[in-house]
């Protein structure tokens, strides 16, 4: 009987995820175009690239920051392997700004553990914690320095984990980044590869949301894919479900078969 009754936290991830699926991706000027393009439409959470992944990404970066594009309202997402060396130029990247969302990941899921990892569910929690470590220490000098900085944590392969390991990983992460109620954290649970029907996926975010520890500490944040094709449909199913946000593309466009598109979703919303 449920009904969407209010929009999610939109954040757009066509600098990333959107760039990945072009053939050509955007240099420096065309990112910054978009950019504005984003912040024309109204979107206050923009992830704007994987600034430790190349030169160009780390340019795209600073110039936002130092040349001025980023409104006091907006905040800027940047993404990071749970890696000490990205990490650490992750921070280099960012300094200056005034919003930031630090989102980093790892791999979670039961097929990489085995096939890509060789290790067991501690190995891969320990990964999580001693990123969420660095992260949290590195992070104190700059909130104390007046920046608004929030964490995003994602087990990469959400979809391909068990339920109950995905509660424990991402309950761990929590605890290391200190989250409280007035301290959330963003947990975003990414449909990496669609894999399953829409009421399936509801079914085990709310099995996540409701044995998730500390649920209070946390933003609960979708990243569809659209592998299946059912992209809208998951992400409506995971917002009755409990999520707050969502992580989408305007039309879809993004990596493989693309993200869930941000236009159908908040027309959907509207009609209704």
């Amino acid at each position: 009987d449920k009904e969407i009754e209010k929009a999610p936290i939109w954040c757009s991830v066509d600098l990333r995820d959107g760039n990945q699926a072009l053939v050509e991706p955007m240099v420096v000027e065309e990112k910054i175009e978009f950019f504005n393009m984003l912040v024309k439409l109204g979107f206050k959470e923009i992830e704007i690239g994987f600034p430790s992944a190349s030169e160009t990404e780390y340019e795209i970066c600073r110039e936002l920051i130092e040349g001025g594009h980023i409104p006091d309202d907006v905040t800027i997402q940047v993404l990071v392997q749970a890696r000490e060396h990205l990490i650490r130029k992750t921070f280099e990247a960012i300094q200056g700004a005034k919003n930031v969302i630090l989102h980093f990941y790892n791999s979670t899921s039961t097929l990489q553990r085995k096939v890509v990892f060789h290790m067991d569910t501690d190995e891969i929690t320990k990964i999580a914690t001693d990123a969420a470590d660095l992260i949290y220490e590195m992070s104190q000098p700059l909130i104390q320095s007046g920046m608004n900085l929030r964490f995003e944590y994602s087990p990469e392969s959400f979809m391909g984990t068990e339920m109950d390991y995905a509660v424990e990983v991402c309950q761990a992460v929590l605890e290391h980044l200190h989250a409280a109620p007035e301290r959330k954290v963003i947990l975003n649970l990414p449909t990496t590869v669609e894999n399953c029907m829409p009421n399936q996926f509801a079914d085990m975010l709310e099995y996540f949301i409701r044995r998730l520890p500390s649920r209070d500490c946390a933003i609960i944040s979708l990243h569809p894919h659209n592998d299946r094709g059912t992209g809208v449909a998951t992400t409506e199913m995971g917002l009755l479900a409990g999520a707050e946000r969502v992580e989408a593309t305007l039309f879809g466009n993004g990596e493989r078969t693309g993200n869930v598109d941000a236009i159908t979703l908040a027309m959907n919303m509207y009609s209704h």
